[in-house]
């Protein structure tokens, strides 16, 4: 559970990094995770990047250790300019490339013309396949060609999510890395604190987990962790698809 706003607000970095026990073995297990996968899966692994803070921490680990792990991103169409600007900033701060997939525009204009542009909160059926136009077919396209995939998955981040390895074989029979499967959110601020990581700016304001701006709100004291997105649906719905299904390694 994460605490909510105090009156005087305070950044992320102040509210969350927190130097916890084990934390530098669990950054050791991390790198020797990420290494591993690099050399199994030569020029066909990619890190899939939401650009959130545990994303923001692989980044910054495939880069400062020159680790050969392609870097992509998906460009939903509807992301908080913040969540675009960082896009740049990671390039720019690591003098690497981002690849970026963006839905098919024909998919997106159909959809919106059919289901309108709340069409998200009218059904959960509905939702999905706005995901599934502006992030599953472009993570299908990202992921073509490719043996391996690097996620920012913590077990902490949910219950859906409780179960996750370091290790997984996704539904395609592709290996899913998840290093910071381990994490803690103190552990994750912590590494951005001590190694000034670029992060989202809506991290300040109380945004654990950020997706689309339609789907994405602040969370309130007492509220779990992902309780900011999709927050009109029940809590067994709450994926979009992109981390479901998953065949254990």
């Amino acid at each position: 559970m994460l605490g909510g706003a105090p009156e005087a607000r305070a950044s992320a970095i102040e509210l969350y990094a927190r130097h916890t026990a084990g934390h530098e073995e669990r950054l050791a297990a991390t790198l020797q995770i990420l290494r591993e996968a690099a050399a199994a899966h030569p020029g066909t692994i990619i890190q899939a990047t939401s650009l959130g803070a545990e994303d923001m921490v692989v980044s910054d680990l495939i880069a400062r250790h020159q680790l050969p792990i392609a870097i992509g991103t998906l460009e939903t169409g509807v992301l908080h300019a913040e969540t675009v600007a960082l896009i740049g900033q990671l390039e720019a701060r690591y003098g690497l490339q981002v690849d970026v997939y963006r839905p098919v525009q024909e998919a997106v204009i159909e959809f919106v013309r059919k289901n309108g542009e709340r069409a998200m909160y009218e059904s959960i059926a509905l939702r999905k396949g706005c995901c599934g136009i502006r992030k599953l077919e472009p993570l299908s396209r990202m992921l073509a060609g490719r043996s391996a995939w690097v996620t920012g998955l913590r077990r902490e981040q949910s219950n859906a999510r409780g179960e996750a390895r370091a290790v997984e074989a996704d539904d395609q029979g592709r290996a899913k890395i998840n290093p910071l499967v381990d994490w803690s959110w103190n552990d994750v601020w912590h590494y951005i604190a001590t190694h000034d990581v670029p992060f989202n700016p809506l991290h300040d304001q109380f945004m654990p987990s950020i997706g689309c701006a339609p789907c994405t709100r602040a969370i309130a004291v007492g509220e779990d962790f992902r309780a900011g997105r999709w927050w009109w649906e029940d809590e067994k719905a709450k994926e979009c698809g992109l981390h479901v299904s998953q065949a254990k390694a």
